[in-house]
């Protein structure tokens, strides 16, 4: 590496605190200059986090949804999909292979409901989980917006991690992804994100990356977004079309996926220079677009990796976004699904929660 740029770009890395600028100028530089910024990434892990991946194992709920994003291929008016809810045991049969499968932790994910029946559901499986792994598994949910009594009802079950998307920190841009119908409003999403951490959860939010009009200025105020509000956990990855969408285009054929990937890496990246210590999902979506996108992003700061739990007959109905892998991944002999070859010196956190130490700081604060 030689060059200018190339100066800029490494004096930036060696501020202790970024700002806007530095940010957009990191996002802006070349796949070479990224060399750097990957390099420093991989340090600041290591020095605050060391270099484990932790496993969230992943149930995917159901794919019943009453929101209509402009990007989501299980929205409401995708009449395309056919609709599951897995039934209770199944449910606990997929969090007891996580289990026995030695994983820290399940993530229960699914589409937005707020009826009683489904609050209630999900209350008595946290209920019912932590009684049969005796408190040892860790519970992170991802139901998107709820009531504060809700939030509250799941914390006291034993859920100890939620994460709700933003999606797009810019109210503007939020607006352009989602419907104006009444049901997608920005603020009410930044006060259910507010409401979870109140309640005690470790908090995670996220972006997409890629959407239509979104700029790197826009991207650059993400990381500040969640870096003010404290996170202490992060998932986020490319934007993909999904074709029965009104954003939705050429999915997995789309000429800027590539693009986007490499995008994403930065923006995982910076993202762990900028929030040091904080945890950082390696997503799915990255597999999506590059065979090995997990193991690349663990190598630009990422430290939790979520493999698919759900039964497999209804992987294809969890698609919300082209192209996504319905395989089962999770193996006896390789639970995580990584190639470890290519991420040498990372081992699997086996039966460890994982928490961020940045959780543990912020609570001591408060």
């Amino acid at each position: 590496l030689t060059g200018t740029m190339t100066s800029v770009i490494q004096s930036i890395l060696d501020k202790e605190y970024q700002e806007r600028s530095d940010i957009i100028e990191l996002l802006r530089c070349s796949e070479e200059e990224s060399l750097l910024l990957y390099r420093k990434a991989a340090e600041v892990k290591e020095r605050y986090l060391g270099n484990m991946v932790y496993l969230r194992g992943l149930i995917e709920y159901s794919n019943v949804c009453g929101k209509n994003c402009l990007y989501c291929g299980i929205r409401r008016d995708n009449r395309g999909v056919e609709h599951y809810t897995l039934t209770r045991e199944e449910v606990i049969e997929a969090a007891m292979t996580a289990y026995r499968l030695n994983f820290g932790s399940i993530a229960i994910q699914s589409g937005e409901n707020t009826s009683e029946t489904f609050v209630s559901n999900i209350e008595e499986l946290i209920v019912t989980i932590r009684n049969m792994t005796k408190g040892r598994l860790g519970i992170t949910l991802s139901l998107g917006e709820q009531k504060r009594e809700t939030y509250k009802r799941w914390f006291d079950a034993g859920a100890h991690r939620y994460l709700l998307r933003i999606e797009a920190s810019s109210p503007d841009l939020y607006r352009k992804a989602h419907p104006d119908d009444g049901m997608h409003n920005y603020y009410n999403r930044l006060e259910c994100l507010q409401i979870i951490k109140e309640t005690g959860y470790q908090t995670g939010t996220g972006v997409m990356i890629g959407l239509p009009c979104q700029t790197l200025t826009h991207l650059a105020d993400d990381i500040l977004f969640m870096r003010d509000f404290d996170i202490d956990m992060c998932g986020m990855g490319p934007f993909i079309e999904h074709s029965d969408t009104p954003l939705g285009k050429n999915g997995t054929e789309n000429l800027f996926l590539k693009e986007r990937f490499s995008l994403t890496l930065r923006m995982i990246a910076i993202a762990r220079i900028v929030m040091k210590d904080i945890n950082i999902v390696a997503s799915t979506a990255m597999q999506t677009i590059d065979k090995f996108g997990r193991e690349k992003a663990i190598a630009c700061g990422a430290n939790v990796i979520m493999p698919n739990l759900t039964p497999e007959r209804y992987r294809s109905g969890y698609r919300i976004y082209e192209g996504k892998p319905v395989y089962r991944e999770v193996e006896e002999v390789n639970v995580s699904g990584l190639n470890m070859d290519l991420i040498p010196g990372t081992s699997i956190g086996l039966g460890i929660w994982g928490d961020t130490p940045h959780f543990n700081k912020r609570i001591a604060k408060s």
